[in-house]
């Protein structure tokens, strides 16, 4: 009976044992095989990745991955419509520069006549008394007034013909230097304020950029050149056709850069009135060509009109074929060849020939007066 109670007793014993073994067995073995098992997926998948990252690098280019194609090569653009908008634009402004003659001479002597008139009139019907006492009842701030109109009368008086034309000039380029200056309007002084023959609006920024600055050195610059020639091309051109010639080498200038850019692929934005005053210059120095000029800062140093204006053609002619970037030499070149063309040969291919465009105007303003020419001819420059 006792070794049956102790078998009994040993039973019950590694039954206890074996209850509180298997539990922690099965604790542990689950564990342990999920954490290998993690292991194994782990390196499984860096193998994978591995084989991946192999296969990806032994790829071709031309297997469409993003990082291996090569950069987007742009269009050459067509120049068909510029090439209209030029044409198109030169027309117009010749023509209207003929009609804002013919509108001019007519004010003239219709305000020659009121003049006299009035003279008389005053002449006859007032004397000095009369201003003396007008004077006398205004005040103090009035006066000052009065004499602040009267020095800016007797300045804009002093002033050349063609100076007073070129005022108007250096306003508009100087309101588009403001312009540039607005942070909200970046985005449209860059649409329409820069010429590029890629961008998607070609036309209108040929006209608009030839009277945009970004820069002030570069637009004190070019009105500086500007305003030194202007009482010479107006008193060879007149006002009218000064107009007409300073705009249409504007978009001309433009025309022929947007030519070289999309000959040469080297596509950038360009802004200045540098091509357009570039055609004054060379007209003047065309016209005059033994002229004598000299430089603003070294005044001692001076050369010939002819020998200034074959100098800057070279210096644009060699920056354009070496691609210098610092200067659109391009619209340089293509404004100061337009300057020499046309006091060579535009003048009598274009302006002389106005008669009949004049003659239609006239018919219009005027129903009931035929056979009269005015404006056909007179003034500075118009023979």
């Amino acid at each position: 009976m006792a070794w049956r109670g102790c078998l009994v007793k040993w039973s019950k014993i590694e039954s206890i044992k074996s209850q509180n073994t298997n539990p922690c067995s099965s604790r542990f073995n689950p564990y342990h095989q999920q954490r290998f098992g993690f292991r194994r997926e782990a390196k499984r998948s860096d193998t994978k990745r591995g084989n991946d990252t192999k296969e990806t690098k032994a790829l071709p280019p031309e297997a469409g991955m993003p990082g291996s194609q090569p950069p987007p090569k742009i269009r050459r653009p067509s120049l068909f419509r510029p090439f209209m908008f030029t044409v198109g634009f030169t027309g117009c402004s010749f023509g209207a520069a003929a009609i804002l003659q013919y509108e001019t001479l007519k004010s003239r002597a219709r305000a020659a006549k009121d003049g006299e008139e009035l003279e008389k009139l005053v002449l006859g019907s007032q004397d000095m008394a009369y201003w003396h006492d007008w004077w006398n009842q205004l005040s103090g701030l009035q006066r000052q007034a009065l004499l602040l109109m009267s020095m800016l009368d007797d300045f804009w008086s002093s002033l050349s013909e063609g100076q007073k034309t070129v005022t108007g000039i250096i306003a508009i380029n100087t309101v588009v230097l403001c312009c540039w200056r607005i942070p909200s309007m970046q985005r449209n002084m860059i649409k329409y304020f820069t010429s590029n023959p890629v961008s998607k609006t070609r036309c209108l920024p040929m006209i608009l950029s030839s009277f945009s600055h970004y820069s002030v050195i570069h637009m004190v610059a070019n009105m500086y050149v500007l305003w030194t020639f202007s009482s010479g091309i107006v008193s060879l051109l007149g006002k009218e056709q000064f107009l007409a010639v300073y705009l249409s080498a504007g978009v001309i200038s433009t025309m022929v850069s947007y030519v070289c850019k999309t000959a040469t692929g080297r596509f950038h934005p360009s802004l200045g009135a540098s091509g357009a005053v570039m055609a004054v210059l060379a007209a003047v120095c065309a016209k005059v060509p033994e002229a004598k000029l000299g430089i603003i800062f070294l005044p001692m140093f001076t050369f010939s009109a002819g020998n200034a204006l074959k100098a800057l053609v070279a210096l644009d002619t060699v920056g354009l074929i070496l691609g210098w970037r610092l200067f659109d030499h391009a619209a340089h070149l293509g404004g100061a060849l337009f300057g020499v063309w046309y006091v060579a040969y535009g003048h009598k291919l274009i302006w002389r020939k106005r008669e009949p465009l004049v003659k239609l105007w006239h018919g219009v303003r005027s129903p009931g007066s035929k056979g009269s020419k005015p404006g056909a001819g007179g003034g500075a420059g118009n023979p």
